[in-house]
């Protein structure tokens, strides 16, 4: 499977999916113009991947600010991973969020509630 990379800007976020080194990171800030098309090669590469994951994937948020039109999107990629994870899959979210960044920890544990996957939320 290729890899999916995508370089940060100043409005998106770095993304970086690489089954071959074990590596599934979203990081950085989120607030493209146009966060359905921004994201939609991350969902679309999930869908893909859902085929054939490796047998532990562990993914790693590491957001520093996203919009309201993000988090959606977000919704949408955990999703992905819970139907991985429903299908027999390892799957363990990391949602890294900066120390003093209450609102961060707080979308981090509303995430986690609403999916039924391994869910660790780490300061930074």
């Amino acid at each position: 499977m290729e890899v999916l990379d995508i370089r940060a800007t100043n409005d998106t976020p770095k993304v970086l999916l690489d089954p071959e080194n074990d590596i599934f990171e979203i990081s950085g800030r989120s607030l493209p113009e146009d966060v359905v098309t921004f994201y939609q090669p991350v969902i679309d590469w999930l869908e893909e991947y859902k085929d054939s994951p490796n047998e532990f994937t562990e993914f790693v948020f590491k957001y520093i600010y996203f919009n309201t039109a993000t988090s959606k999107l977000i919704q949408d990629i955990l999703i992905k991973l819970e139907e991985i994870h429903e299908a027999g899959n390892k799957i363990q979210v990391i949602w890294f969020y900066e120390e003093d960044d209450e609102d961060m920890l707080d979308l981090g544990e509303e995430f986690s509630e609403n999916v039924d996957i391994p869910f660790e939320i780490i300061s930074f």
